[in-house]
C-alpha cells in the first residue's frame, strides 16, 4: 500500500511548530510512514535544511503529490517570522494554514491531517474568532466531531471541548452523550477491530454521591449509558475519575469518555506527554495533533521536543491506512 499523503499545517511560525515539524519529517521511521505536504510560510520553511529537497507548490497550484511537498501559503515580512516574538500578521498567517490543510483534504489532495500547535490568543488577536481546531473543524466538514487524547497508557475522549466549567450543566444531555459514544465506538472499533469498553467519568465528585454532589449522574450521565448500552455500545459507569485514573496500567477500558477538558486532559498528560496524540473523530478524514502548545519560550532556541510532532504524524497516517483498508 502506497503511503498515505499528510497535510500538515505549520502551525505558529514564532513557536515551535516549525522546528518540530521540520525534526519530526527529518527522522527516518516518519519519512518512511508517509508523503508530508506541509502548508506554511516559505520564508520560514526555507530557513530548514529538509525541507530544500521538498517539491515547491502554491495552495492555488497544489495537487496530489508524488513526493515530499512545500504549499508556500504566506510570504511574511522578516519582523513577523521571529521565534518567540508572535505578531498580529504570525496570527492571521496560522489560520491561514489551517484553512489551506482543510481545502486540501476536502478536495482530495490529502489522505489525513497533522496540525503544529497555534495560539489561540494571537488568532483571535488577528481578528479571527477561534476557539480550537476541533471547532474549525467540525464547521468546515459539517459534522459532530469528538477530541480524543490517544496515548499508549490510556484513551481519553471528552464530552465537551473548550468551555467555560460554569457552562457544563447546561451542556451535557442525555441525547448528546449518547451521540457521543455512538461516535466513539464506532470510531475505535474500526481501529480495534472489535466493540470497545468505554468507562464513563461523572461530573461531580464521588460520582455524586447518588444525587448528594450533584443530580448530573443521576439525570443525565446514567440514563444515557443506560440509553447507549440499549444501542449496543459498551459503555459503563459514571466512575469517579480520582478512583478510575488512580491504576493507570491497570484501567479494564479501551477508552474513557470524561465530561470535560481538564478532566481528561490532566492524566492523559501525565501519564504520558510525549506519546500522547490529539485525534479528532468523526471527520472524513483523520485529524492528529501533538500534546503541547506553541511554546515561545523555546522558540528557535533547538531545546524544543520533536517526539510529541513525531507521533502525530505516525498517528495521522496509521488512521489513514486503516481506513483505507475498509473501503
Amino acid at each position: 500500500m502506497r503511503a498515505p499523503i499528510v497535510g500538515i499545517s505549520l502551525g505558529d511560525v514564532s513557536g515551535i511548530g516549525p522546528e518540530v515539524t521540520a525534526a519530526a519529517l527529518a527522522l527516518p521511521r516518519v519519512r518512511k510512514a508517509l508523503v508530508p505536504v506541509v502548508f506554511g510560510d516559505g520564508p520560514t520553511l526555507a530557513r530548514f535544511p529538509v525541507f530544500k529537497r521538498y517539491a515547491q507548490a502554491t495552495p492555488e497550484t497544489l495537487g496530489r503529490a508524488a513526493g515530499p511537498t512545500v504549499c508556500a501559503v504566506t510570504t511574511l515580512a522578516e519582523r513577523d517570522r521571529q521565534p518567540g516574538k508572535p505578531t498580529r500578521a504570525g496570527g492571521k498567517a496560522q489560520y491561514s494554514y489551517v484553512t489551506a490543510a482543510i481545502e486540501a483534504a476536502r478536495a482530495g489532495l490529502v489522505d489525513a491531517l497533522c496540525t503544529a500547535p497555534v495560539s489561540k490568543e494571537q488568532i483571535s488577536r488577528a481578528g479571527i474568532p477561534f476557539m480550537g481546531h476541533t471547532e474549525v473543524l467540525a464547521e468546515a466538514f459539517g459534522v459532530e466531531v469528538m477530541m480524543l487524547m490517544d496515548g499508549p497508557r490510556v484513551r481519553v475522549a471528552l464530552a465537551t471541548n473548550h468551555v467555560p466549567v460554569s457552562a457544563l450543566p447546561k451542556l451535557l444531555t442525555v441525547e448528546k452523550l449518547v451521540e457521543q459514544l455512538a461516535l466513539l465506538s464506532r470510531e475505535l472499533k474500526a481501529v480495534l477491530g472489535r466493540r470497545p469498553r468505554i468507562a464513563v467519568l461523572s461530573l461531580n465528585p464521588h460520582a455524586g454521591e447518588g444525587g448528594l454532589l450533584g443530580s448530573e449522574e443521576v439525570e443525565i450521565i446514567s440514563p444515557a449509558i443506560k440509553r447507549a448500552r440499549a444501542a449496543r455500545v459498551d459503555a459503563h459507569g459514571p466512575l469517579a475519575a480520582d478512583g478510575l485514573f488512580s491504576k493507570p496500567d491497570d484501567i479494564p477500558y479501551d477508552a474513557v469518555l470524561a465530561m470535560y477538558h481538564d478532566q481528561g486532559l490532566i492524566p492523559a498528560k501525565a501519564l504520558d506527554f510525549e506519546r500522547t496524540v490529539n485525534v479528532t473523530l468523526g471527520l472524513p478524514v483523520p485529524r492528529t495533533s501533538p500534546d503541547h502548545g506553541t511554546a515561545y519560550s523555546l522558540a528557535g532556541t533547538g531545546q524544543a521536543s520533536p517526539g510529541p510532532m513525531a507521533e502525530a504524524l505516525l498517528k495521522a497516517a496509521q488512521l489513514a491506512r486503516a481506513r483505507a483498508a475498509r473501503r
